[in-house]
């Protein structure tokens, strides 16, 4: 019996496999690496766990080097609310990165809270890019 459920799990392993399996790439450089947010979040979409996971990737094949996460957000709602919406940000995408295995002293978190959009302007397709954690290299 025990042969037979092995023997089942090792297919349904490689048949995720062969839908695609992941999507992580290392990325060539850190900076300005990017994780996007829904209104009003800090959830992690699956998009930005693979991002992210990328980013540690890097981190384990480059041990000395050091990052800031900074939580950003759009133009709307108050400067403490974004402010501590972004700090939530940034640190659930540093809880990535831990989880992973990337020491937590080598990851630095700032809020910018609305102080620094990525895009000027106003409306849903600009404040889409200026809802991110946005990594840096220190």
């Amino acid at each position: 019996m025990k042969i037979k459920n092995f023997a089942m799990l090792a297919g349904v392993a490689g048949l995720l496999a062969a839908c695609g399996g992941s999507s992580i790439v290392e990325p060539a450089d850190l900076n300005d690496q990017r994780v996007f947010f829904a209104f009003n979040s800090s959830d992690i979409s699956d998009e930005a766990r693979d991002n992210l996971l990328g980013q540690s990737l890097y981190m384990k094949n480059h041990a000395d080097t050091k990052i800031q996460i900074a939580g950003n957000c759009d133009e709307r709602g108050s400067t403490e609310y974004n402010l501590a919406l972004g700090a939530r940000r940034a640190n659930a995408a540093k809880a990535v990165l831990v989880k992973d295995g990337i020491e937590s002293k080598r990851i630095s978190t700032i809020s910018y809270g609305k102080e620094r959009p990525l895009v000027k302007g106003t409306g849903e397709q600009v404040w889409k890019f200026n809802r991110n954690a946005t990594t840096t290299v220190k």
